[in-house]
């Protein structure tokens, strides 16, 4: 896929005013062309079904996106990873975790996390990589540890959850308390007795925050 050919196809029908909105939303932290994720996704569709054919992650194309200053460009980095997120493999976490260190907000922490934990789920060495990840300074690192384990269902790996999360306990970090609600929440829909007795052990350390959003299903 040709980079500069993407950056054309985004430019022919930018709406200024759209764009204007998603920078406020975003809390004037990006610049937009101005795409709603389903025009988004339509401009490179066709591209990523090629793209799967070649087996492998051009790493390259997606450096460039990461550091273009539009923000669909981190997005469509993010659906190329979770397209090919097969070919994922565990030396490519450092790559992962440029994405992850850099222009960092919680829209691209909560995509990314899934071609990780798709290769988590496949390669064990991604737990102890997320344990360490959930004491690291940089709050979106933490997040990214906390959440990457979401939508496994049966396939949870309960221990790692519970280490993750109080690696975490008594945070006074609004992502990272939201972050944990919502881990614990999707993993109530399956396992509603599990995260019962998660929160009454360790309700004292949780915050209000984190049981709210966790409870919402109990």
């Amino acid at each position: 896929m040709d980079f500069q050919n993407l950056k054309e196809k985004f430019m022919q029908n930018a709406d200024a005013g759209v764009a204007g909105e998603m920078h406020q939303y975003m809390k004037n932290k990006f610049l937009f062309y101005g795409y709603h994720t389903p025009a988004r996704c339509k401009i490179y569709a066709e591209n990523l079904k090629l793209e799967k054919k070649n087996k492998k992650i051009d790493w390259d194309l997606l450096n460039q996106a990461w550091n273009d200053p539009y923000r669909e460009m981190q997005y469509f980095a993010c659906d190329y990873l979770i397209a090919l997120k097969k070919y994922l493999m565990f030396s490519d976490m450092d790559k992962i975790e440029n994405f992850v260190r850099t222009k960092s907000w919680w829209d691209t922490i909560d995509s990314l996390i899934k071609p990780v934990g798709y290769l988590g789920l496949h390669d064990e060495r991604v737990n102890d990589l997320m344990l360490k990840w959930s004491q690291d300074d940089n709050i979106w690192i933490r997040r990214f540890a906390i959440e990457h384990q979401l939508l496994r269902k049966d396939q949870m790996n309960t221990a790692l959850l519970a280490k993750i999360i109080k690696n975490n306990l008594n945070s006074k970090e609004f992502f990272i308390n939201k972050a944990i609600g919502w881990a614990l929440r999707d993993y109530s829909k399956t396992n509603p007795h599990w995260v019962k007795s998660f929160i009454n052990e360790y309700s004292e350390q949780l915050t209000p925050l984190s049981i709210k959003e966790s409870s919402k299903y109990l």
